[in-house]
């Protein structure tokens, strides 16, 4: 087989790939999620999972607004990658300082629908590649509403639906401020941080976003994702 044969083959393989990974991401634009890759791998998952999905249309502007102002503040303007988060967490680790994550919420999206857990550079590659199809693909609000319908809020519980009946008796769209920031408050580690059971440090970080939301609405962030 010739030079020029097997480059034909390559790129029809390249192209077929790239169309298997690029299709599902194309239909979840519009389609809800059934379930996600974290769902499936997830042991607290797999024996009690509590998963609601919620239109952007029932969620209301709270939660959203708690979850930018806690995880991606750059979200609205960033392509999917905050490299100046990136840069300042190799220079943290290379001082010898634990390695920090600086993801975005379109990664975290990437992340929880298609990946497993785990810190290898190969997921994180294969990461950094559905974060483009998934920017280039959906619009910015599309991110954000899949993003708080299968973000975890604790242990099995995933998306803001089932959080907010779980902990707080409500819909999304009846909490306050106060509730959707403690909700985001637990988002870095939900498996120990508690919405229901808040620590100190769980209202510490609560206060903060409470402030950064407030902001946030002033600048009307929410209304730019239109």
């Amino acid at each position: 087989m010739g030079r020029q044969r097997l480059l034909q083959w390559a790129a029809l393989i390249v192209c077929g790939l790239l169309l298997l990974t690029w299709l599902p991401v194309l239909a979840l634009r519009w389609l809800e999620p059934p379930t996600t890759a974290f769902m499936l791998f997830d042991p607290d998952a797999r024996v009690d999972l509590d998963y609601e999905w919620m239109d952007w249309s029932s969620i209301g502007s709270s939660v959203p607004l708690a979850v930018l102002a806690s995880e991606d503040q750059k979200f609205p303007t960033h392509f999917g990658f905050d490299i100046e988060s990136i840069r300042g967490a190799i220079d943290d680790s290379q001082r010898g300082g634990r390695l920090r994550g600086a993801s975005t919420i379109s990664q975290q999206v990437a992340k929880n629908l298609f990946l497993w857990n785990g810190r290898s550079f190969v997921r994180k590659g294969i990461e950094a590649y559905f974060t483009v199809l998934i920017e280039a693909t959906w619009p910015k609000q599309r991110i954000l509403e899949v993003y708080v319908n299968v973000a975890e809020f604790g242990p099995g519980v995933f998306g803001v639906g089932a959080a907010s009946r779980r902990f707080f008796a409500e819909s999304p769209s009846s909490m306050g401020d106060a509730q959707a920031a403690l909700l985001a408050a637990v988002l870095p580690n939900p498996k120990r941080l508690r919405a229901d059971q808040p620590s100190a440090y769980v209202r510490e970080r609560q206060s903060w976003i409470l402030g950064q939301m407030q902001r946030l609405r002033r600048e009307r962030v929410l209304a730019s994702l239109n």
